[in-house]
């Protein structure tokens, strides 16, 4: 997998995880229906992109948000 992430883009996705998660599993703000499964989902999805700095939506798209490496 290429990295096709920027740093500020793996930042804000895990800050938004972190969010997600938290509304979903630490408050009864979303309940417990098919918000509260997808807030969990993107989370999940969002956590694991940014962690490992590559998105397939982004590659499908040729988007780029990283600088290119020489």
């Amino acid at each position: 997998m290429n990295v096709n992430m920027g740093m500020i883009d793996r930042g804000l996705r895990l800050v938004v995880a972190l969010v997600l998660l938290y509304l979903a599993l630490g408050t009864t703000a979303l309940g417990g229906g098919l918000l509260y499964w997808l807030a969990l989902l993107v989370a999940v999805v969002f956590g694991v992109t940014a962690l490992v700095g590559s998105c397939p939506l982004y590659s499908m798209l040729g988007i780029r948000t990283c600088p290119l490496r020489r």
